[in-house]
């Protein structure tokens, strides 16, 4: 029954293929007062395909720092809301972390109905050997910090997964081919779609395939196999002492402020690359906002 009993839903959805909905999702999202989501036309289109209809909250990552109080406010009360992202485990380089994190520090129930992810996925279908693995996620934009990434990555003892968009997917491998050019590479997309593939080769051979294609479309996730033992990487012999991470965090963020990135973008990201809590680097990024918007009002 809805609204028998307060509390939040986290449901996992399908990364492309509806077949993969399960039973459990469905009553989830039936029995739900409301459904949070971070893009009501998609998350709708999901709702009408299963012939239910809920009132449905956006909840993207410019929002959802600011609904959140909101929300508590309603479960405490004996509401009961469902949460998904656009596709696959929500929480995961997705906005829906900051409204689970919230959610746990008010003693609001958390459910999680278990469902597709992307990475694990494609780490399956890589074929690499996945006994340890590290999800990274999306790596730096700028190819200075994507290196640095990649490098400080390099020693960790298991598989490599990342998401990449498609338009960034030829630096990426190149930048892969750079830092680890002895290790085999999986670019797997459209997984669970009609047209999945994945191409698995020699970081330097997979860049180069990549680069002859004329188009290379879809949703995407590199696996990258793990180091073995006497790797020769160049990249690392040349590697400059580890930075501070707060310093590197603080650099970070005001490069970003610099580019004109939201406060909640700026959060969501770093808070993930630097495995600090959300909410605790976006009052740093406000922190650092106000002293710059102060520094340039004195001038």
């Amino acid at each position: 029954m809805r609204g028998a009993r307060g509390g939040l839903v986290v449901v996992g959805t399908p990364i492309g293929n509806l077949g993969d909905l399960s039973p459990r999702a469905i009553r989830a999202f039936e029995e739900a007062d409301a459904v949070c989501c971070e893009d009501t036309r998609v998350t709708g289109k999901l709702l009408a395909h299963i012939g239910a209809s809920r009132p449905l909250i956006r909840c993207d990552e410019n929002v959802i720092a600011s609904r959140a109080p909101g929300l508590i406010e309603r479960m405490l009360a004996g509401e009961r809301l469902a949460y998904a992202s656009d596709a696959g485990m929500p929480a995961i380089s997705d906005p829906g972390q900051a409204l689970v994190d919230a959610a746990r520090d008010a003693g609001v129930p958390v459910e999680v109905v278990p469902g597709p992810s992307a990475c694990v996925t494609a780490l399956v279908a890589s074929g690499i050997a996945c006994d340890h693995f590290f999800f990274e996620g999306f790596l730096p934009r700028k190819e200075g910090e994507r290196l640095r990434r990649l490098t400080a990555l390099a020693p960790i003892p298991g598989a490599l997964i990342f998401y990449e968009s498609p338009h960034r997917i030829g630096d990426t491998l190149d930048a892969l081919a750079q830092v680890f050019p002895t290790r085999i590479v999986a670019l797997c997309r459209e997984l669970t779609k009609l047209h999945e593939e994945v191409l698995r080769a020699p970081a330097p051979e997979l860049a180069q395939q990549v680069r002859e294609r004329a188009d290379v479309r879809g949703e995407m996730v590199i696996v990258v196999s793990a180091p073995k033992q006497g790797e020769d990487m160049p990249a690392l012999a040349a590697a400059s002492v580890p930075e501070d991470p707060e310093a590197a965090l603080r650099r970070d963020i005001q490069e970003a402020l610099e580019a004109g990135e939201p406060a909640s973008g700026i959060a969501k990201r770093l808070s993930q690359r630097y495995s600090r809590r959300r909410r605790d680097v976006y009052a740093l990024v406000l922190g650092m906002q106000e002293h710059r918007g102060a520094s340039e009002d004195s001038r």
